[in-house]
């Protein structure tokens, strides 16, 4: 489990594909990671399959490159990172499986002096997940939804999102990761059950 607050951007130095696999190899130097650690990756949770000084290595499965944007990830790519969640840690940001949904289209970014927000598409099953003033995760970073119209929603960005992460240099019709709040989607599964 995560909280969406990215603690870096770690460089991607390397991808390489296989047969049943792509390795993804990060530069990441965090002297007590270990072998077989969950760590979340653009939010999605992925496992260390192996490290060296100053790198962490994954190995992603198509599955997870068909349903998430680590398929496009190439080496001199940054990637938000983000450890797993110990017992005992402030939860800062809201609870992140690491579980991805599915991908959200950047359609518009807009900045003025006062603010800096991102209108996202949302896959139509996933639109009654999104609540007003609710979480949503997006390559990894927590954020408060802004704005919701339909399939459409807004977040807007602080300052610290927009200089620690990737977020606002995205282009237009970049797909975020996107996983919605499990609260949410604990909440209208249970509903949905119990009017059948």
């Amino acid at each position: 489990m995560f909280t969406g607050i990215v603690e870096r951007s770690a460089r991607v130095i390397g991808v390489v594909g296989g047969p049943k696999f792509t390795r993804v190899n990060l530069a990441a130097d965090w002297p007590d990671a270990r072998v077989g650690e969950s760590v979340a990756v653009n939010g999605v949770c992925l496992t260390v399959a192996e490290l060296s000084p100053g790198q962490l290595a994954f190995d992603v499965v198509q599955e997870t490159l068909r349903r998430t944007n680590l398929g496009l990830l190439r080496a001199g790519d940054d990637a938000h990172v983000e450890r797993a969640l110990r017992v005992g840690d402030r939860l800062d940001g809201h609870f992140v499986l690491g579980h991805v949904d599915g991908t959200a289209q950047l359609l518009d970014q807009r900045s003025d002096e006062r603010e800096w927000r991102l209108r996202c598409l949302c896959p139509p099953d996933l639109a009654r997940y999104l609540v007003p003033k609710g979480s949503v995760c997006l390559d990894g970073v927590s954020l408060t939804l802004a704005g919701v119209d339909g399939m459409e929603f807004e977040v807007a960005l602080i300052p610290t999102t927009v200089s620690v992460t990737a977020l606002a240099r995205r282009p237009i019709g970049w797909p975020f990761n996107l996983e919605t709040d499990i609260l949410s989607k604990t909440i209208v599964s249970w509903l949905e059950r119990r009017q059948t």
